[in-house]
């Protein structure tokens, strides 16, 4: 059960884990995976480019004849082995873009978040009245002090999508190296696999949620 908190830190009740949440998920690694996969891939812009050997400019000329210099036979210098050649295999313009359905990536998602529900990794924060304004404050909320926030367990801070609180949330959290923040909109697979901890605030828990459909 997720623990809810209020701004001193201190828990103020239990939230039962959502039924779809609290099941076992071990056979879906390979979505996993696959999710994950696609996260990472597709920002990539797979601008690396080369010329080959017929896109250098030049070479046009045979550098010397074909018999009796003692040399090896060379049709241009544009060829791979020589200095300004064209390259081999080198890379070329691409789109790393790795497709997966909705159904898929839903399934990945609540995998991974059922995970950590079950490892005991969600908190849920009480941010109806944020009024934290300073870095000091916001450490010893999440980990007790600003000397434990720097060995504490990494932690991702979620936001409601248009949470008033965010934008003070985001600059008092901004300096602990520990702590990621971002809102339910753009929470994906990999966040929630790379952060070993999760703080949802109360809008964004219920947000969240509404999306899966929870009860």
């Amino acid at each position: 059960m997720p623990s809810v908190i209020d701004l001193n830190g201190k828990v103020v009740r239990e939230e039962p884990v959502p039924e779809i949440l609290g099941r076992e998920y071990g056979d879906k690694q390979h979505a996993i995976f696959r999710a994950v996969f696609r996260e990472l891939a597709n920002p990539r812009a797979g601008t690396g480019s080369t010329k080959k050997r017929d896109e250098v400019s030049g070479g046009g000329r045979k550098p010397w004849r074909q018999k009796g210099t003692g040399r090896a036979r060379q049709g241009s210098i544009r060829s791979p082995q020589w200095r300004h050649g064209g390259v081999v295999f080198g890379p070329q313009p691409r789109s790393y873009v790795s497709d997966l359905n909705k159904k898929e990536r839903r399934v990945a998602f609540i995998a991974a978040l059922a995970d950590r529900f079950r490892n005991g990794a969600v908190t849920v924060l009480e941010t109806e009245n944020f009024n934290l304004s300073k870095t000091a404050e916001f450490a010893n909320l999440l980990f007790g002090g600003a000397k434990a926030a720097k060995k504490a367990a990494s932690t991702l801070l979620i936001h409601g999508r248009d949470e008033r609180a965010a934008v003070a949330m985001e600059r008092v959290s901004r300096n602990l190296k520990k702590v990621g923040i971002t809102n339910t909109g753009a929470l994906d697979v990999k966040d929630v696999l790379r952060f070993n901890r999760l703080v949802f605030t109360t809008e964004a828990y219920a947000e969240l949620l509404g999306t899966l459909g929870a009860k």
